[in-house]
Protein backbone atom coordinates (compact mmCIF):
# COMPACT_ATOMS: atom_id res chain seq x y z
CA UNK A 1 0.00 0.00 0.00
CA UNK A 2 1.52 3.72 -0.48
CA UNK A 3 2.46 5.44 2.22
CA UNK A 4 -0.04 8.31 3.30
CA UNK A 5 1.42 12.13 2.94
CA UNK A 6 1.03 14.97 5.55
CA UNK A 7 1.24 18.58 4.99
CA UNK A 8 3.48 20.55 7.28
CA UNK A 9 3.27 24.68 7.97
CA UNK A 10 7.15 24.75 7.93
CA UNK A 11 9.85 22.25 7.31
CA UNK A 12 10.19 20.39 10.63
CA UNK A 13 13.47 18.64 12.22
CA UNK A 14 14.24 15.36 10.89
CA UNK A 15 13.98 13.81 14.38
CA UNK A 16 10.73 14.90 14.86
CA UNK A 17 9.94 13.33 11.28
CA UNK A 18 11.27 10.08 12.23
CA UNK A 19 7.52 8.84 13.74
CA UNK A 20 6.55 8.70 10.40
CA UNK A 21 9.10 6.39 9.01
CA UNK A 22 7.51 3.60 6.91
CA UNK A 23 4.34 5.37 7.78
CA UNK A 24 4.21 8.53 5.82
CA UNK A 25 5.58 11.10 3.59
CA UNK A 26 5.67 14.32 4.75
CA UNK A 27 5.75 17.58 2.66
CA UNK A 28 6.06 21.23 3.89
CA UNK A 29 5.35 24.28 1.90
CA UNK A 30 5.06 27.85 2.78
CA UNK A 31 1.43 28.42 3.88
CA UNK A 32 -1.00 30.44 0.88
CA UNK A 33 -4.08 30.63 0.16
CA UNK A 34 -3.69 29.40 -3.43
CA UNK A 35 -5.04 26.97 -5.41
CA UNK A 36 -1.09 25.72 -5.65
CA UNK A 37 -1.58 24.42 -1.77
CA UNK A 38 -4.86 23.35 -2.23
CA UNK A 39 -3.47 20.89 -4.84
CA UNK A 40 -0.58 19.69 -2.60
CA UNK A 41 -2.91 19.69 0.25
CA UNK A 42 -5.25 17.43 -1.11
CA UNK A 43 -2.60 14.58 -1.44
CA UNK A 44 -2.40 14.35 2.21
CA UNK A 45 -4.42 12.35 4.63
CA UNK A 46 -3.02 14.65 7.43
CA UNK A 47 -2.13 18.40 7.64
CA UNK A 48 -0.43 20.14 10.53
CA UNK A 49 -1.32 23.60 10.63
CA UNK A 50 0.08 26.75 12.45
CA UNK A 51 -2.05 28.92 14.91
CA UNK A 52 -2.57 31.44 11.87
CA UNK A 53 -4.16 29.25 9.76
CA UNK A 54 -8.15 29.40 9.65
CA UNK A 55 -8.65 25.71 8.64
CA UNK A 56 -13.19 25.92 7.97
CA UNK A 57 -15.30 23.61 6.45
CA UNK A 58 -14.54 24.99 3.65
CA UNK A 59 -10.89 24.75 3.37
CA UNK A 60 -11.82 21.07 4.35
CA UNK A 61 -14.32 20.42 1.46
CA UNK A 62 -11.49 21.75 -0.92
CA UNK A 63 -8.71 19.53 0.46
CA UNK A 64 -11.00 16.95 0.12
CA UNK A 65 -12.39 13.15 1.20
CA UNK A 66 -8.94 11.75 1.72
CA UNK A 67 -7.74 14.27 4.93
CA UNK A 68 -8.33 12.34 7.93
CA UNK A 69 -6.72 14.21 10.83
CA UNK A 70 -5.56 17.99 10.97
CA UNK A 71 -2.77 18.70 13.42
CA UNK A 72 -2.43 21.84 15.56
CA UNK A 73 1.16 22.34 17.58
CA UNK A 74 -0.09 23.86 21.03
CA UNK A 75 -3.42 24.27 22.36
CA UNK A 76 -5.21 26.31 20.87
CA UNK A 77 -8.22 24.83 18.06
CA UNK A 78 -10.16 28.46 17.97
CA UNK A 79 -8.93 28.49 14.36
CA UNK A 80 -9.97 24.78 13.68
CA UNK A 81 -13.88 24.89 13.02
CA UNK A 82 -14.58 21.88 15.52
CA UNK A 83 -17.84 20.66 14.29
CA UNK A 84 -17.10 20.60 10.55
CA UNK A 85 -14.42 18.38 11.40
CA UNK A 86 -16.69 16.44 13.26
CA UNK A 87 -19.35 16.49 10.71
CA UNK A 88 -16.85 15.43 7.78
CA UNK A 89 -15.34 12.24 10.25
CA UNK A 90 -11.85 14.42 10.52
CA UNK A 91 -9.89 13.90 13.60
CA UNK A 92 -8.07 17.15 15.32
CA UNK A 93 -5.36 16.67 17.69
CA UNK A 94 -3.24 19.09 19.31
CA UNK A 95 -0.40 19.51 22.21
CA UNK A 96 -1.88 20.71 24.94
CA UNK A 97 1.42 20.04 27.19
CA UNK A 98 3.99 21.37 24.81
CA UNK A 99 4.16 25.11 25.49
CA UNK A 100 3.41 24.70 29.43
CA UNK A 101 6.99 25.78 30.71
CA UNK A 102 7.26 28.51 27.96
CA UNK A 103 4.20 29.85 28.57
CA UNK A 104 4.55 30.42 31.92
CA UNK A 105 8.05 31.42 31.75
CA UNK A 106 7.02 34.37 29.84
CA UNK A 107 3.70 35.42 31.75
CA UNK A 108 6.52 35.80 34.31
CA UNK A 109 8.71 37.42 32.20
CA UNK A 110 5.71 39.89 31.45
CA UNK A 111 4.99 40.48 35.00
CA UNK A 112 8.27 40.94 36.09
CA UNK A 113 9.56 43.65 33.73
CA UNK A 114 6.52 45.35 33.84
CA UNK A 115 6.31 45.41 37.79
CA UNK A 116 9.67 46.28 38.17
CA UNK A 117 9.54 48.76 34.97
CA UNK A 118 12.62 47.27 33.31
CA UNK A 119 10.79 47.96 30.15
CA UNK A 120 10.07 51.49 30.99
CA UNK A 121 13.87 52.17 32.37
CA UNK A 122 15.31 51.07 29.21
CA UNK A 123 12.71 53.00 26.51
CA UNK A 124 13.68 55.96 28.77
CA UNK A 125 17.29 55.21 28.54
CA UNK A 126 17.47 54.99 25.00
CA UNK A 127 15.12 57.72 23.61
CA UNK A 128 17.58 60.33 25.41
CA UNK A 129 15.00 61.07 28.29
CA UNK A 130 18.07 60.65 30.78
CA UNK A 131 18.69 59.13 34.02
CA UNK A 132 15.34 59.13 35.63
CA UNK A 133 15.22 60.57 39.58
CA UNK A 134 13.11 58.66 42.26
CA UNK A 135 9.67 60.31 42.09
CA UNK A 136 9.01 60.97 38.31
CA UNK A 137 9.29 57.46 37.09
CA UNK A 138 6.28 55.15 38.44
CA UNK A 139 7.31 52.91 41.29
CA UNK A 140 7.45 49.51 40.99
CA UNK A 141 6.44 46.66 43.06
CA UNK A 142 7.66 43.73 44.98
CA UNK A 143 6.81 40.38 43.92
CA UNK A 144 7.49 39.16 47.44
CA UNK A 145 4.55 39.49 49.62
CA UNK A 146 2.09 40.51 46.45
CA UNK A 147 -0.42 38.96 45.32
CA UNK A 148 -1.12 37.09 42.18
CA UNK A 149 -4.43 36.12 40.93
CA UNK A 150 -4.84 33.57 38.05
CA UNK A 151 -8.18 33.45 35.79
CA UNK A 152 -7.65 29.48 34.72
CA UNK A 153 -5.84 26.31 36.87
CA UNK A 154 -4.44 24.42 34.02
CA UNK A 155 -0.99 23.29 32.84
CA UNK A 156 0.00 26.90 32.42
CA UNK A 157 -1.28 28.86 35.04
CA UNK A 158 -0.36 25.54 37.81
CA UNK A 159 3.02 26.38 36.36
CA UNK A 160 3.11 30.21 37.01
CA UNK A 161 2.08 29.52 40.51
CA UNK A 162 4.41 27.42 41.10
CA UNK A 163 7.18 30.03 40.02
CA UNK A 164 5.45 32.92 41.55
CA UNK A 165 5.13 31.05 44.78
CA UNK A 166 8.86 30.62 44.81
CA UNK A 167 9.28 33.94 44.41
CA UNK A 168 7.38 34.68 47.53
CA UNK A 169 4.19 35.19 46.25
CA UNK A 170 0.80 34.63 47.44
CA UNK A 171 -1.34 32.66 44.86
CA UNK A 172 -5.09 33.35 44.18
CA UNK A 173 -7.00 31.05 41.52
CA UNK A 174 -10.60 31.02 39.99
CA UNK A 175 -11.34 28.08 37.43
CA UNK A 176 -14.44 26.56 38.10
CA UNK A 177 -12.99 22.89 37.01
CA UNK A 178 -10.28 22.63 38.85
CA UNK A 179 -9.88 20.55 41.60
CA UNK A 180 -9.27 21.56 45.64
CA UNK A 181 -7.02 18.72 45.62
CA UNK A 182 -4.95 20.01 42.67
CA UNK A 183 -5.01 23.43 44.26
CA UNK A 184 -3.79 22.53 47.75
CA UNK A 185 -0.81 20.83 46.32
CA UNK A 186 0.57 24.17 44.37
CA UNK A 187 -0.12 25.83 47.33
CA UNK A 188 -2.92 28.27 45.66
CA UNK A 189 -5.87 29.21 47.42
CA UNK A 190 -9.42 28.79 45.19
CA UNK A 191 -12.29 31.38 45.28
CA UNK A 192 -15.29 30.88 44.07
CA UNK A 193 -16.01 33.76 41.74
CA UNK A 194 -13.90 36.39 39.30
CA UNK A 195 -15.15 39.33 41.34
CA UNK A 196 -13.19 37.98 43.92
CA UNK A 197 -10.20 37.11 42.68
CA UNK A 198 -10.23 40.65 40.87
CA UNK A 199 -10.56 42.56 43.94
CA UNK A 200 -7.45 40.89 45.97
CA UNK A 201 -5.19 40.73 43.69
CA UNK A 202 -2.39 43.31 43.00
CA UNK A 203 -1.48 41.12 39.84
CA UNK A 204 -4.03 39.22 37.52
CA UNK A 205 -3.03 36.83 35.04
CA UNK A 206 -5.11 35.19 32.65
CA UNK A 207 -4.76 31.47 31.82
CA UNK A 208 -8.61 30.74 30.23
CA UNK A 209 -9.45 29.20 26.59
CA UNK A 210 -11.20 31.32 24.43
CA UNK A 211 -14.57 30.21 24.34
CA UNK A 212 -17.81 31.70 24.19
CA UNK A 213 -17.87 32.12 27.97
CA UNK A 214 -14.69 34.00 28.36
CA UNK A 215 -15.42 35.84 25.58
CA UNK A 216 -14.01 39.73 26.71
CA UNK A 217 -14.20 38.34 30.36
CA UNK A 218 -12.22 41.61 30.94
CA UNK A 219 -14.08 44.58 30.21
CA UNK A 220 -15.46 47.88 31.89
CA UNK A 221 -17.05 45.85 34.84
CA UNK A 222 -14.37 43.54 35.62
CA UNK A 223 -11.67 46.06 35.37
CA UNK A 224 -13.03 48.59 37.75
CA UNK A 225 -13.44 45.70 40.09
CA UNK A 226 -9.73 45.13 40.00
CA UNK A 227 -7.85 47.30 42.45
CA UNK A 228 -6.70 50.76 41.58
CA UNK A 229 -3.02 50.90 40.45
CA UNK A 230 -3.00 46.35 39.44
CA UNK A 231 -1.21 44.71 36.58
CA UNK A 232 -2.93 42.40 34.53
CA UNK A 233 -0.95 39.88 32.34
CA UNK A 234 -2.45 37.96 28.86
CA UNK A 235 -0.64 35.42 27.52
CA UNK A 236 -3.95 32.96 26.72
CA UNK A 237 -6.11 34.66 24.14
CA UNK A 238 -6.80 38.26 22.96
CA UNK A 239 -10.57 37.72 22.88
CA UNK A 240 -10.81 37.38 26.84
CA UNK A 241 -10.28 41.06 27.05
CA UNK A 242 -12.18 43.86 25.89
CA UNK A 243 -8.94 46.11 24.27
CA UNK A 244 -11.14 49.18 24.67
CA UNK A 245 -11.84 49.08 27.89
CA UNK A 246 -8.28 48.16 28.52
CA UNK A 247 -6.89 51.25 27.00
CA UNK A 248 -9.10 53.23 28.98
CA UNK A 249 -8.07 51.81 32.10
CA UNK A 250 -4.75 51.91 31.49
CA UNK A 251 -5.09 55.55 30.37
CA UNK A 252 -7.01 56.40 33.54
CA UNK A 253 -4.54 54.48 35.98
CA UNK A 254 -6.84 52.19 37.16
CA UNK A 255 -3.98 49.56 35.99
CA UNK A 256 -1.14 50.51 36.65
CA UNK A 257 0.60 48.41 33.48
CA UNK A 258 -0.25 45.74 31.22
CA UNK A 259 1.69 42.84 29.75
CA UNK A 260 0.32 41.16 26.58
CA UNK A 261 1.54 38.15 24.25
CA UNK A 262 -2.05 38.03 22.63
CA UNK A 263 -4.58 40.49 21.18
CA UNK A 264 -7.84 40.90 19.09
CA UNK A 265 -7.49 39.92 16.23
CA UNK A 266 -4.08 38.67 15.19
CA UNK A 267 -1.83 39.97 13.76
CA UNK A 268 -2.49 43.47 15.62
CA UNK A 269 -2.62 46.62 13.10
CA UNK A 270 0.59 48.37 13.83
CA UNK A 271 -1.45 51.16 14.85
CA UNK A 272 -2.82 49.31 17.89
CA UNK A 273 -3.29 51.88 20.42
CA UNK A 274 -2.01 49.55 23.13
CA UNK A 275 1.45 49.43 21.30
CA UNK A 276 2.41 53.12 22.40
CA UNK A 277 1.53 53.63 25.83
CA UNK A 278 4.15 53.95 28.34
CA UNK A 279 2.67 51.37 30.88
CA UNK A 280 2.15 48.54 28.50
CA UNK A 281 4.68 45.46 27.54
CA UNK A 282 3.30 44.00 24.35
CA UNK A 283 5.08 40.69 22.82
CA UNK A 284 3.58 39.45 19.74
CA UNK A 285 2.61 36.03 20.40
CA UNK A 286 5.89 34.50 21.36
CA UNK A 287 5.21 33.13 24.48
CA UNK A 288 6.21 29.65 23.47
CA UNK A 289 8.51 30.55 20.78
CA UNK A 290 11.60 28.84 22.62
CA UNK A 291 13.83 26.51 21.01
CA UNK A 292 12.87 23.50 23.33
CA UNK A 293 8.98 24.57 23.19
CA UNK A 294 8.85 24.33 19.66
CA UNK A 295 10.77 21.09 19.22
CA UNK A 296 8.51 19.47 21.61
CA UNK A 297 5.43 20.64 20.15
CA UNK A 298 6.46 19.51 16.80
CA UNK A 299 7.59 15.58 18.35
CA UNK A 300 4.33 15.62 19.85
CA UNK A 301 2.12 16.68 17.09
CA UNK A 302 3.40 14.32 14.84
CA UNK A 303 3.34 11.62 17.19
CA UNK A 304 -0.52 12.41 17.52
CA UNK A 305 -0.40 12.35 13.42
CA UNK A 306 1.08 9.21 13.11
CA UNK A 307 -0.94 7.65 15.85
CA UNK A 308 -4.25 8.32 13.93
CA UNK A 309 -3.13 7.56 10.53
CA UNK A 310 -2.17 4.09 12.44
CA UNK A 311 -5.35 3.80 12.50
CA UNK A 312 -5.41 4.23 16.76
CA UNK A 313 -7.22 6.87 18.98
CA UNK A 314 -4.89 10.09 19.72
CA UNK A 315 -4.37 10.66 23.51
CA UNK A 316 -4.74 14.22 22.53
CA UNK A 317 -8.04 14.31 20.46
CA UNK A 318 -9.80 17.62 20.53
CA UNK A 319 -12.92 16.50 19.16
CA UNK A 320 -13.40 12.88 20.34
CA UNK A 321 -16.97 12.36 19.29
CA UNK A 322 -15.43 11.93 15.83
CA UNK A 323 -13.88 8.62 16.68
CA UNK A 324 -16.87 6.44 15.89
CA UNK A 325 -17.61 7.50 12.57
CA UNK A 326 -14.22 8.64 11.63
CA UNK A 327 -12.61 8.61 7.87
CA UNK A 328 -10.47 5.77 7.56
CA UNK A 329 -10.29 6.02 3.83
CA UNK A 330 -6.81 4.48 2.87
CA UNK A 331 -4.79 6.44 0.55
CA UNK A 332 -5.17 5.29 -3.32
Amino acid sequence: MPKARVWTHAAFEPETLAVFDNLATVVATPPADSEEWYAEAATCAGLIVSGLHYITGDVMDRVGERLRVVGRPGIGVDRIDLAAATERGILVVNTPDGPTESTAEHAIALLLSLTKRVTLGDRGLRTGQGWAAYGVMPIGLEAYGATLGLVGLGRIGGRVAEIARALGMRVLAFDPYAAPARAEALGVTLVGALEELLASSDVVSLHCPAIPATYQLINARTLALMRRGSYLINVARGTVIDEAALIDALRSGQLAGAGLDVFDPEPAAADNPLFSLPNTICTPHIASYTSASVLRMRMMICAQVASALRGERPTELVNPEVWERRRVTSDK
